[in-house]
Order: structure tokens, then C-alpha cells, then sequence
């Protein structure tokens, strides 16, 4: 828009922009995921990052939970303001704003915007996404999306199938900024052979831009089947990465189902990985069968435990009891804001009471780990989503109502999740590899007030092309033209 006539511009306006851009040479390197700035199919965000192998990011917001080291004081939000040095793809230091000269090295001036490490999203369902367009839930419920995705499961989920949606949605989350991801692969039948060794080609296409793990998901009475529970271990330890898991609910035999899951993962060496109680029913109380069967075998590896809905319609002697279980058994949990909204509490004609999220407050009070996560996307479980865990630390804030409840909930889609991984991501460290995801909100509520479509994210120090893959790409699988 043209300016009135006789007007300036603002000086300090004018320097802000500016400010956002390298004091330097600027462009992106090239070659396969990191390509040339400048072709019209390129979308890098807002920062112009200097064409170097060393340079520095100044005067930045980081969340103070997730550096690693002292020294950096925190505003009210929890952010402190930081330079960092990059070399080589790696961070090699990390300063308070300011606090060092300029030296000969080029600038990216970031003028006080928040950055995140890229983000850790430790519980997805890669082989059901986008399926909704040919399998939708016809009416909104946990009962509807369990039909609709068994059905389309049946029908469609050949390993070409499978290979293309789960492609597709690494794609999506490596643009918004993920670093790792989780999912739970369906594990019944003919599909175990089909899912895994897919799985495991995919791991090893997308090591070095997002880690790729997966956990078995069957209903609890499958592991009664010593047939079911052989092919389920023989896929997990030829393709997977040490994890076994169910989903768990109220069967009469679900103590002597856990003893055999618990067995296989300690004769194996496997963490566990578990769906539970989701449920709008108090009576649904798997979750301390888990933590009971975690101190009964003495279980020393790793447990996180999904969705654990009904615990926040506990009495509050019964939600203490269990929460002090999950403790003293180092249970995690992470909670699926988005799709536990979108399916509990659901009745037609009548508005829900209930937000359908676990009593996350309470469990981190108690020092149990928790963090969120993005679950299903576009499938009959969750109608929308994209893996952006941007959005899901945005929407969970709002659900959950993080705000005013201490300023280090960013750890539950960055370090905490992370550490359940076992990975090494989530968190801005010297030595660690320079991935970033860098936005120019400056403080929380800029951050979530708007959904940071112009972020950039850097991997290894270099901003990547943030195109997301069009829906287009999948019509073939669909049945549909564009």
C-alpha cells in the first residue's frame, strides 16, 4: 500500500524489520531436504539466515526449562533472552543477550522472538493418518472411529498404502518443526507383516531429519494369544525399537494379560507403551492395574501410559491413590488434548460437559513426568491436525489451561518426551546440533494468539524448505481426482 504523501516511516518500525534479516551474506544451502532460497517452490519463513558455517543468532527468547546450564535469567513467561553461536551445525555457545561484542562472524538479529529446539511428539498413529476422506467417523464417537478405522484397516492398508501416509505425515511434521516422533502401528493379523517391515524402511529414509519410533497397539485380550503375543515380539525385535504396548481396559482377565506383556518386555529388554482408560467412565481404572503390575515385576524400564482420561473422574482419593502409584512405579503420561476433546463426552444434540483430558495438573505436581502430544490426524479418531506440535502446545494451553499454573510446560513437547524416547532432542545445549525452530512472537501470548505460519525451522544450523505437502498427493489412495 502506498504511503500519504509527506509521511516517513517509523525509524524504530523500519529497524525491526531489518532486524529480522542477516547482517551479511544470506541464502540456504542446497542439495535434497535443504534447498537453494530463491526457487519458487521454497518457503524458509521469516529469518534470513547468513550462507555460513559460522554464525550467530542474537537476542532471542528461549524457555528457560529447556537450556541446558545456569546463568540465564527467566522473565515472568519463563523466556530468557539469549545469543547463540553456531559452527559447523552445532551450537557452540549460548550467552545472555548481549553480553559478548560483535565479533567477524554474520548476524541473524532476531529481535527478542521466541525459538523452541524442534519438538518431540512421543505418541501418533502415522498408519492411520488421512484416511478420513475415505473412511470417516459417521458420527463423531470413540465407538465410530474404533468401526471406521477397523474397516478401513481391512480393506486398504496394503504396504504401499501404508508407506505413502506415513510419508506424508513426516513430511507434515518435519515442516512444522519435529524432531522425533512416536507412532503406535495397529497389530493384528496379516497387518503386523505388513506394518513393521514398513515401519523400519521408514525409520531409516527419515534418520537424520525426524527419529522414527513405533510401539505394537492391540487390544489387551490379544496378549492371552501366545500365537498373537510370538508374532507381535518376532516383528518388534526384527523391525521395531524395543518397545511393546497395548491398549488396556476393563476385561475381566487384564491382570494376567499385563503379567504377559510385562514378561515379554522384561525377557526382551523392551520399554512399554500403553493406551489407557479412554473412557468417560469412573469405573475405568486400568492405569493402577499398570502401576500394580509395574511394582509387582519390579519393572525397571521405561512405561508411558496415553490418554488415561477417566483418572480426572476420579474421587479425589481414588485420583491421589493412583497418581501416588504412577510415581512410586515411574510411570509417565502424556495426554492427547485434541483428539481426547474432539471424541469424549460426545452425545448428539447435546453439548459436552466435559473437556475428556487427564488430571495432567496433578500428575506433574506429584513428580510424575508428563507431557502432550498430537495423536491421530485426519483419521476417524480426530478429524484435523497436521503433527504440528506448535499447534498442539497452543491448543493444549487453552484445554488444559497451562496458563497460570508455572511457566515450564514447554518441557511437555520438547525434554520430556525426549528423555521417555531416549533420545537426544528437545532441549538447546552447547554441542548439540543447531535445530531450531525460530518464530517472532515475543512473548506467550503472541506465541499463541497466532499459529506462527512464517516460523523458521533450522536443522543443523540451516533453515529447511517449509512447504507442506499437498493433500492432492494422496487422492489416488482415496478414491478421488483432484
Amino acid at each position: 500500500m502506498r504511503r500519504p504523501h509527506g509521511r516517513r516511516r517509523h525509524r524504530r518500525g523500519r529497524r525491526s524489520r531489518r532486524g529480522l534479516r542477516a547482517r551479511g551474506p544470506t541464502g540456504i544451502d542446497g542439495g535434497g531436504w535443504l534447498r537453494r532460497k530463491g526457487k519458487d517452490d521454497v518457503t524458509t519463513g521469516f529469518a534470513r539466515l547468513p550462507d555460513a558455517s559460522a554464525f550467530r543468532l542474537v537476542d532471542l527468547r528461549l524457555p528457560a526449562c529447556l537450556i541446558e546450564g545456569e546463568g540465564f535469567p527467566a522473565d515472568r513467561d519463563g523466556l530468557a533472552r539469549v545469543d547463540l553461536a553456531i559452527a559447523d551445525g552445532r551450537i557452540a555457545a549460548i550467552e545472555p543477550a548481549g553480553a559478548s561484542a560483535e565479533g567477524t562472524v554474520p548476524v541473524c538479529d532476531l529481535d527478542g522472538g521466541i525459538a523452541l529446539p524442534r519438538l518431540v511428539d512421543c505418541h501418533t498413529h502415522l498408519d492411520k493418518g488421512h484416511i478420513w476422506p475415505r473412511r470417516p467417523n459417521p458420527d463423531g464417537t470413540f465407538a465410530g472411529a474404533l468401526a471406521a478405522a477397523g474397516g478401513d484397516r481391512e480393506a486398504n492398508w496394503s504396504a504401499r498404502d501404508v508407506r505413502a501416509r506415513m510419508d506424508f505425515a513426516l513430511r507434515c511434521a518435519f515442516a512444522h518443526g519435529t524432531a522425533a516422533v512416536r507412532t503406535h502401528l495397529d497389530s493384528l493379523g496379516d497387518q503386523i507383516g505388513i506394518s513393521w517391515p514398513v515401519h523400519a524402511e521408514i525409520r531409516a529414509e527419515w534418520a537424520g531429519r525426524i527419529a522414527v519410533q513405533a510401539s505394537p497397539l492391540f487390544g489387551a485380550e490379544e496378549a492371552l494369544d501366545p500365537v498373537h503375543m510370538a508374532a507381535v515380539v518376532a516383528a518388534v525385535k526384527a523391525h521395531g525399537d524395543g518397545l511393546l504396548g497395548c491398549v488396556t481396559y476393563m476385561i475381566p482377565e487384564l491382570d494376567r494379560a499385563l503379567d504377559i506383556l510385562f514378561r515379554a518386555a522384561i525377557e526382551n529388554g523392551f520399554d512399554l507403551d500403553f493406551h489407557v482408560d479412554e473412557s468417560n467412565d469412573p469405573a475405568a481404572r486400568s492405569l493402577e492395574h499398570i502401576a500394580d503390575a509395574a511394582l509387582r515385576h519390579r519393572f525397571e524400564g521405561k512405561i508411558l501410559c496415553g490418554h488415561c482420561c477417566s483418572l480426572s473422574l476420579q474421587a479425589p482419593e481414588d485420583e491421589a491413590r493412583i497418581i501416588a502409584k504412577l510415581r512410586e512405579a515411574g510411570i509417565a503420561v502424556v495426554s492427547l488434548p485434541l483428539c481426547n476433546m474432539y471424541l469424549q463426552d460426545r452425545r448428539a444434540g447435546r453439548t459436552p460437559r466435559w473437556r475428556g483430558v487427564t488430571a495432567l495438573h496433578e500428575l506433574k505436581a506429584a513428580g510424575v513426568p508428563v507431557m502432550i502430544a498430537s495423536d491421530n490426524t485426519r483419521d476417524p479418531f480426530y478429524a484435523y491436525g497436521d503433527l504440528d506440535l506448535v499447534e498442539v502446545l497452543r491448543e493444549g494451553t487453552r484445554i488444559l489451561q497451562l496458563d497460570h499454573s508455572g511457566p515450564g510446560w514447554a518441557n511437555a513437547v520438547a525434554r520430556t518426551p525426549a528423555q521417555v524416547m531416549g533420545i537426544e532432542a528437545g532441549v538447546v545445549a552447547v554441542g548439540a546440533r543447531a535445530d531450531l525452530v525460530l518464530t517472532r512472537a515475543r512473548d506467550w501470548t503472541e506465541f499463541f494468539s497466532r499459529p506462527q505460519a512464517d516460523r523458521s525451522v533450522l536443522v543443523a544450523g540451516r533453515a529447511i524448505d517449509r512447504t507442506l505437502p499437498d493433500y492432492r498427493e494422496l487422492d489416488h489412495l482415496m478414491g478421488q481426482t483432484s
